[in-house]
Order: structure tokens, then sequence, then C-alpha cells
């Protein structure tokens, strides 16, 4: 990738009444000056200081295309830090696509995805982990991801790793200096109970944000919820009614759903990731078979498990499934969803009686969307999500939460190492090696094929 190139593209979405069209690099102002007409005279961009804006026209040769303002800013105040314009335009499709065109003919080139924000993290505007929040943060669905990337583009995740790399560092330092004295005589530099109490505060710091990639994972992807039980008992026409659309073929016909259908919902502030499966019944039909076989891997990866029930049939549902579905709902939280109430007046009897007493349940109609908003608030308590704030520090990333399994691993050999009091030069290796991993999440050694990665699934314009 070039730095020294100028490069453009648009930053909003289509369909609104203005667009963004971006231009960062050494050559931005001298581009866009090239095919716009200031108002006043006077107002030439590259006569005009840093974040101001400037109204006029933008024409190729004599012809108007639109007006416009232009945002300036100069580097290195910047968002790439980079010299940088941006000119807000009508929202047209055509005008925007003109101006792309205009702008790539005068001397710059399309950005690639992330090209802007990559730009950012070269030019140290910002570390590695803050670049891949941006990404977050414009994908954030619910209020608990949303403040999850702004404290992590804020510099939260980074501020706490740092503190941890810079005790790791200062510790090393003073063994390794007690190897270039070794030949000479017995020194030790590192108080060696200082450096255990020290790497025993690390390793909590690290295992903490390790097991908090299990609730970060849930909050950033949706609390995966199984939706299963015999067929015909309505879980289609549960989906559908969760989601609010026909997401789901509903049929009287037995084994409809022979797969998995998987969508995503907010309740509460909370995604949930409802995942409907084939029904469970006995079958020579291979494709059914193969269907059912998927609904127990997905209750496997659920967390909530949905099993829904016939409340014409709750005794005879509950003992054929129970010795299949029970093991697999160890650890899990189980709901059962007696469905179709308004057929069987005994429902609700049939929560209280002795056949599930120690299981959570609830009669609902899902035909006639009767007692949904219950069952919802069932949902979002059984979440068990902890309130989030701006201050927390969550690990959403699968690539910092590998870097940080690794750190973790690194400091407990330190703790071992310092328990079995093994030589400083194999400590150091161990410390230097958490130091890395704890590094490479700031971006500080990351390699070309991670920033590839990391940068590829941004969208053109960030």
């Amino acid at each position: 990738m070039n730095d020294t190139d100028t490069i453009c593209a648009i930053a909003t979405a289509q369909g609104g009444a203005i667009g963004v069209v971006r231009v960062s690099g050494p050559q931005a102002i001298a581009v866009t000056e090239r095919i716009f007409r200031p108002a006043q005279t006077d107002k030439l961009l590259s006569r005009q200081p840093g974040n101001t804006l400037t109204f006029g026209r933008i024409y190729d040769g004599d012809e108007l295309i639109d007006e416009v303002l232009v945002s300036l800013f100069r580097a290195p105040h910047s968002y790439t830090g980079e010299e940088s314009v941006e000119i807000s335009c009508h929202g047209s499709a055509y005008i925007l696509q003109q101006l792309i065109q205009l702008l790539i003919k005068n001397g710059c080139r399309l950005a690639r995805p992330g090209e802007y924000t990559q730009r950012a993290f070269l030019g140290g505007k910002m570390d590695l982990s803050q670049a891949e929040a941006v990404a977050d943060l414009i994908a954030s669905t619910s209020a608990a991801t949303h403040r999850l990337a702004m404290n992590q583009m804020r510099g939260g995740f980074s501020e706490e790793l740092t503190a941890l790399r810079d005790k790791l560092l200062t510790f090393t330092s003073l063994i390794e200096l007690e190897l270039d004295f070794s030949d000479h005589e017995d020194v030790e530099f590192a108080d060696r109970s200082s450096l255990h109490a020290l790497a025993d505060g690390i390793e909590a710091v690290i295992a903490r944000l390790v097991r908090s990639f299990s609730v970060g994972n849930v909050i950033k992807n949706g609390v995966p919820v199984a939706i299963i039980g015999e067929t015909n008992a309505g879980k289609s026409t549960l989906l559908n009614v969760l989601l609010n659309e026909e997401r789901a073929i509903v049929s009287d016909i037995h084994g409809t759903t022979r797969d998995v259908i998987e969508d995503t919902v907010n309740l509460g502030g909370v995604i949930f990731r409802f995942i409907d499966t084939a029904g469970i019944r006995d079958t020579t039909d291979t494709i059914e078979t193969l269907g059912i076989e998927r609904t127990f891997q997905k209750v496997a990866q659920a967390e909530i498990i949905l099993w829904v029930i016939d409340s014409n049939h709750v005794s005879q549902q509950f003992d054929d499934l129970s010795p299949r579905i029970l093991p697999l709902a160890e650890g899990k939280q189980l709901i059962l969803v007696l469905n179709k109430a308004d057929e069987a007046p005994a429902t609700t009897a049939a929560i209280t009686s002795p056949l599930l007493s120690g299981f959570t349940a609830i009669a609902i109609s899902a035909k006639r969307r009767e007692h949904i908003d219950d069952l919802q608030e069932l949902l979002i308590s059984a979440a068990h999500l902890p309130a989030i704030t701006q201050s927390d520090v969550i690990v959403t990333n699968v690539r910092h939460y590998e870097a940080l399994s690794k750190a973790l691993d690194a400091i407990r050999r330190v703790q071992q190492g310092l328990t079995d009091h093994i030589s400083g030069d194999f400590l150091s290796q161990d410390i230097r090696e958490c130091i890395f991993f704890l590094s490479d999440i700031v971006g500080e050694v990351t390699n070309d094929m991670v920033l590839q990665n990391v940068f590829k699934n941004f969208c053109i314009g960030k």
C-alpha cells in the first residue's frame, strides 16, 4: 500500500439527503482545488487554515455538478494524520459517482477497504486495538456493543495493556542486567519476591480479560438461543413472532423445518441469536435425520434452550424427549415453553404440576401472540449479562483473546519459574514472550499479514 497516494471514497451510505466524499493524502487539498470553486474568490482552499468549512461549487470543466461544503483538515490534525478534505454534497448516487470520477481523473485513486483507518494506525493516530474498535463501533447494534466499542476506541483497553507491559519491561530489564554481571559476581537486581507479587497481579488481570471474552463474545454476536421440540409444536411460529417477521415456513405438515434457521433480534438492549431447529422425532427420511442431528449440535452451542412443547400433549412430549434434551441442557438456561395454550385450558395447571417441578416454564400462544412479552422478559433474565459502562474493559475480539491466552500461558510459566527458582535467562525469556503478545494486541509487533486480516473487513471510506 503506497502511503504517498492521495485516496478518495464515498463515506456515507446511499439513499440519504447528504453524501460525503473523503479525500486524504499529500495532494488532497490540491486535487480538490482543481474541481472546486469557492463562492468567495478569496477563499481558495490552499489558503484556508485547518478545521474550516468553505462553501462553493464542483465543476467538471464548465459543467456544474453540485453545490457543496468542503471541510478542510490539515496534517497532522486529521483522522488519518494527513492532509484531508471531506466534501459534503447532495446524496444523489449520480452526483457522488461524478465527484469520485472527477477526483480520480485529477490525481486520486479509490481507497481500499479500511485504508483511512489503516493510515491513521500507521501514522500513530491510534493503536491497532483502537482501529479495530472503529469497525466494532460501525457494526454496533445495541447499547452494550456501542459502549464496549467506544471504550476500546478511546483507549481503555490499550491503557490497561500498556500498564501491564511497562511493569514487565522494568523487571525484565533488571533481570537481564543481572545476566550481564553473572560472569563476575552473584548479584540480584530484581527482587524475586517483588517479581512474584507482580507476576501474580498481572496473571490476575490477564486471566480476568481472558474470562471476559465469553461475555464479550455473547454481547457482540448475540446470546445463542436454540428453539427445540417435537415436530409441529410451533417452533417456527414462535421464531417468526420473536423476530416479528415471517422468517420460517409454518405448516401443519410434520417435519417442515429440515435445516437450521438463524437470525438475531434486540430485546431490551440485549442481542439474541435465535436458532430454529428441525423437529425431533423418529424418522426414516435421510434429509430430516440430518436436520435433527444438526438440532443437537446447535443445542450444544446454545446458552439458552427454549423447549417448545405442545400444550395438548405436555406429558407425552416431556416424557418422550426429556432423556435426550435434559442431559444436553446441563449447565445451560432451560425454559419450557408450553405453546398453543389457547387450545388447552389446563395448560396453567400443567406448569405447576409435579411433572414440571423444578423447571422454568411459561404458557404462551405463539399463533395469537399471547404472553410473548413475558417470554421475552424470561429470556433477558436468563441471559445474565452484566450492566456495561464505558469504563468496562471486556474482550470482544477473537484476535485479542488468542493473544491474551498466550500471554497468560507465558506469565504462568514465569510464576512457576519463580517458585522453582529457575535461572534469570529463562525467566527473562518467558517475560519477554508475555510482553510480545500484549504488544501484538495494540499493533507494536504486528506483521503485514495481521494488518491485512484486520482491515480487509472494513467498509470502503473508513
